[in-house]
């Protein structure tokens, strides 16, 4: 196995791009990357991973959706340094319901597949949410106020996120439950349009949260002053 993962020129990528494909119809399913470990893994079980940008971290292609992706071959390319998964596909391969990633055509925008499977219960509200806000990044300011906020910039963003983190502490002030509630839900979803603007996924603020359990504040608070 580690003559296989020398083969790649990682002096050339130290992520490698992985074109995942249909087995049985060569229809291209998605693009994503690997490190030396998510290749080590999906070489070893011939199950994919990948290693997430976003997430910053190791995933296994389907381990919220159970879509996994078996493995029957790994072609390396001439330069060596980009891989031709063909795989089984369980399911489908994007988040979105849809089979196949590549699903919009450039020049109209529009999309020429149908979603097969509703997602939104696999992946959980914010992770729905952050997908969303993700896809309506570069669509046309009138579209969406998500789109808007995009045009318009960082300053507005960041207005944003202080106005409602302000409404929400006016509403705590105030001991209203009920407007707690809807502020907290504006002030979320305007961090994660924060956050897509630098395409930090929530599973990254998941993380660090896990990361606490065993620290106390102090600890936690310390640790960051070092």
């Amino acid at each position: 196995m580690n003559e296989a993962i020398q083969r790649v020129d990682w002096e050339k990528c130290k992520l490698l791009p992985v074109i995942v494909q249909d087995n049985a119809n060569g229809e291209v399913l998605m693009m994503a990357y690997m490190n030396k470990e998510a290749l080590e893994l999906s070489l070893s079980t011939k199950i994919a991973h990948y290693f997430s940008r976003s997430k910053q971290r190791i995933w296994k292609k389907g381990e919220s959706s159970g879509h996994t992706q078996s493995i029957h071959s790994f072609n390396l390319d001439c330069d060596n340094d980009t891989l031709l998964l063909k795989v089984t596909q369980e399911g489908v391969a994007c988040h979105t319901g849809r089979k196949s990633c590549f699903f919009t055509e450039l020049e109209t925008g529009e999309a020429h597949s149908d979603v097969e499977v509703n997602t939104d219960a696999m992946y959980g509200v914010i992770d729905t949410l952050y997908h969303t806000i993700q896809e309506r990044k570069y669509a046309d300011p009138s579209s969406s106020w998500t789109a808007k906020l995009f045009a318009k910039g960082d300053n507005t963003i960041l207005k944003k996120v202080v106005e409602e983190a302000g409404e929400f502490c006016f509403a705590y002030k105030d001991n209203d439950e009920k407007e707690m509630v809807y502020e907290a839900a504006d002030l979320t979803y305007h961090m994660l349009v924060a956050l897509a603007a630098k395409n930090i996924s929530p599973d990254r603020i998941k993380q660090e949260l896990a990361s606490r359990f065993d620290m106390s504040g102090i600890a936690e608070k310390n640790s960051r002053e070092d």
